[in-house]
């Protein structure tokens, strides 16, 4: 168990916010009500998607100002946090994208149909989903979002919309290894700009490193890792999720988190 310690963290934030919010629209708490889209901390203090917010703009749609507020903190705490944080230890399609991974190699054992899909492709939706809001005067991505969907789903109750969320496990189960949240997810391409020079770091030590490349053998982004081997020092990809999945199974003890 102490070697999935960080994935039971992870697991422990990613259920407990979604806990929070259910208990919010089943109980009347008052600790994290909204969806990920929008929400206040104890009936207070405003939290928002950036990328929500920004389609608002972009749609021509009159921005509130407990919006704006709520994109500013979101967006400054992924700033010195790490942005691409938010892929693995707040939003849910992570759960679903690492269970198709699961089920990838173990039931399957990777004999799928791989589609080769370029990382920057991501970027392509991002521009796309804010170049749609701006024709359309819509919130396009947001209407059909896999994570607005799936939180939608788990507070308020599934509905049909899960359709969506079942298609990207079908996705990357078969089609392309983590295909949406590595490939093809707007909002993990607007936070892995955000993340480019955030605080909380992954640490290289080469001197502990007998070289074995388990690391980059588990890493969402293994192209984040692409200065292990080479020299010490903190990896500074944007594209990094700070996961912690090469932490866990680096029998060398040759990475870790650090603040720099």
């Amino acid at each position: 168990m102490a070697k999935y310690r960080i994935l039971l963290l992870r697991r422990g934030v990613q259920l407990g916010i979604l806990l929070l919010y259910f208990g919010a629209n089943a109980w009347g708490w008052e600790v994290l009500s909204g969806t990920l889209s929008s929400s206040k901390v104890f009936g207070v203090i405003p939290l928002a998607d950036p990328l929500a917010v920004a389609q608002m703009f972009f749609a021509g749609i009159v921005v509130a100002a407990d919006l704006a507020v709520g994109a500013m903190l979101v967006f400054f705490f992924y700033f010195f946090a790490g942005g691409r944080a938010f892929c693995s230890w707040v939003c849910p399609m992570n759960m679903v994208s690492e269970a198709a991974l699961f089920v990838r190699r173990r039931v399957f054992k990777n004999r799928t149909w791989d589609i080769r899909i370029s990382k920057k492709s991501r970027f392509g939706m991002l521009a796309l989903a804010l170049l749609l809001s701006f024709v359309t005067a819509t919130t396009a991505f947001e209407l059909i979002s896999p994570i607005a969907v799936l939180t939608r789903s788990v507070v308020f109750g599934a509905g049909f919309a899960l359709a969506i969320v079942a298609a990207i496990f079908v996705l990357d189960t078969f089609f392309v290894k983590n295909g949406w949240c590595g490939h093809l997810c707007p909002l993990g391409a607007l936070y892995s700009l955000i993340g480019k020079y955030n605080y909380v770091r992954i640490f290289y030590d080469k001197q502990k490193c007998s070289e074995c490349m388990e690391c980059k053998s588990v890493c969402p982004e293994p192209h984040s890792l692409s200065p292990v081997a080479k020299e010490s020092g903190v990896l500074k990809s944007g594209d990094c999720t700070l996961c912690g999945k090469c932490v866990e199974n680096c029998g060398d003890k040759a990475l870790g988190y650090v603040i720099k």
